[in-house]
């Protein structure tokens, strides 16, 4: 397997992540613990995943500001015209937190980038491929978030 590092080469000459996206990966492919730990297959599997969940997002919040622009509320009844506005309302709210998640998907690709990727930013040890999985933004192992989180509560509580 290709190390990271070996991929890396020059970064002038052949950056990460150009390497990473020219790597073919079988649609099929999933990463497995049989192989070396944030490879370059793996790596180019998440950062395919990541983008294609921020392209995703990217979509769908110009979808709304287009309905914004198209659909201006016009409601005579003032209830229809309250509904819409609370509809909009969340929207709006759902399309704020897609933003911040878009922040934590280009805090991965950097992390990707940086050789950092899969690596728990408190302990240092690799963060389980199925977490990762099911959150590709993952910062933390599950036992250091759940720490965190813990913590987190303690200190609201005090």
């Amino acid at each position: 397997m290709e190390s990271l590092i070996a991929a890396r080469g020059n970064d002038d000459e052949n950056p990460v992540a150009a390497r990473l996206a020219a790597v073919d990966l079988p649609p099929d492919y999933r990463p497995s613990s049989d192989e070396d730990f944030m490879s370059v297959q793996q790596l180019a599997y998440f950062r395919r995943k990541l983008l294609e969940w921020k392209d995703s997002i990217l979509r769908e919040s110009s979808a709304t500001l287009e309905t914004l622009k198209a659909e201006p509320m016009r409601e005579p009844d003032v209830t229809d015209r309250a509904a819409s506005e609370t509809d909009w309302g969340i929207e709006l709210r759902t399309r704020d937190r897609q933003r911040k998640v878009i922040s934590k998907i280009d805090a991965a690709l950097r992390r990707i980038e940086n050789g950092e990727y899969g690596y728990c930013e408190v302990t240092g040890e690799p963060i389980s491929l199925q977490r990762l999985e099911a959150r590709p933004i993952a910062t933390m192992t599950l036992e250091a978030q759940e720490r965190h989180e813990r913590d987190e509560k303690i200190t609201r509580e005090e």
